[in-house]
């Protein structure tokens, strides 16, 4: 009798890193890939972005915009978008980008014995962080989606040049080694930082800043102290980051009825690479829906 559970089928995917590049991963936390994604993919991307903002997808949070308003004008009011592959097949096809993948299955749990490359995706975020928006205080993206082997990893697609200037990421490299979630308390610089909480009782002073050209990607791991600051420039600072994790870990992001803290596991997710050992579990509808992140630049400008 064959009590063997269905795995799902093999997605494979190129191997695109040195072992070099998959070390720096481990040891620092964190790796920019230049020209990851081409000049025709970053111009699709930035299509997409307006087409979204305009409510050219069927979505109760994004209803279609003035056909008077230009871009710019529509592009000005918002800071993120969360979620946007729930409606849009283009960003889907950016979180299964076979060269990120690819990168994915080299460094996503590679602090795992025996891990067999396998990675799925629990989260889109398209930020276009207009001029004078602020940027997000000191975090760990463990602390929003907790993964059950440490092995949360972002893969933040430059849609623009990012530097210092416009916001770009800030890192403490090794922060994620020991694996400790910081306590997190209310910033007091509003207009530097957006409303979310920042994390506390570290050493500021050796962080860096991650600048980088378009169509490069940062890959990071979710026990990374990181933050951006904010947008100085008179242009946009566009990022859609994708958040993955190992495809064996389950994903307590929240408990459902009938389930423990133990057992938890949300099932919204896109398999990018290797098996999903749990797809026996079926998956969970995708909301037609997406999510906007406000700051504090958006309500001064609704004020005005």
């Amino acid at each position: 009798m064959n009590n063997m559970i269905s795995s799902g089928s093999q997605i494979w995917v190129p191997e695109v890193l040195s072992d070099e590049q998959v070390t720096f991963f481990v040891e620092n936390g964190y790796l920019a890939v230049s020209n990851l994604v081409s000049n025709d993919g970053i111009e699709e991307l930035r299509a997409d972005t307006v087409k979204l903002a305009r409510g050219g997808y069927p979505c109760e949070t994004l209803e279609p915009v003035d056909s008077t308003l230009s871009d710019q004008d529509v592009l000005a009011s918002i800071l993120c978008i969360h979620q946007p592959h729930f409606i849009s097949e283009l960003i889907e096809k950016y979180v299964k980008h076979p060269q990120i993948s690819g990168a994915l299955s080299q460094i996503t749990a590679a602090h795992i014995p025996f891990w067999d490359g396998s990675v799925k995706c629990m989260q889109s975020m398209l930020f276009v962080k207009p001029p004078n928006f602020q940027g997000q205080a000191w975090h760990q993206d463990e602390i929003y989606i907790p993964t059950r082997d440490r092995s949360l990893i972002g893969a933040w697609i430059a849609m623009d040049d990012a530097d210092v200037e416009n916001g770009c990421l800030w890192v403490i490299p090794g922060s994620h080694r020991q694996g400790y979630l910081y306590p997190q308390r209310s910033h007091q610089d509003q207009d530097e930082f957006d409303f979310a909480n920042e994390s506390y009782g570290f050493d500021e002073t050796e962080e860096i800043p991650v600048e980088v050209t378009t169509g490069t990607v940062v890959f990071f791991n979710g026990y990374l102290l990181h933050r951006s600051r904010k947008n100085r420039s008179q242009t946009y600072r566009r990022v859609l980051v994708n958040h993955y994790c190992n495809s064996w870990s389950l994903l307590p992001w929240s408990v459902a009825e009938g389930e423990s803290v133990a057992n938890a596991d949300r099932r919204s997710v896109v398999p990018v690479s290797g098996t999903d050992p749990y797809a026996w579990k079926g998956y969970e509808p995708t909301p037609n829906n997406v999510w906007l992140r406000q700051c504090k630049a958006l309500t001064e400008i609704e004020a005005s």
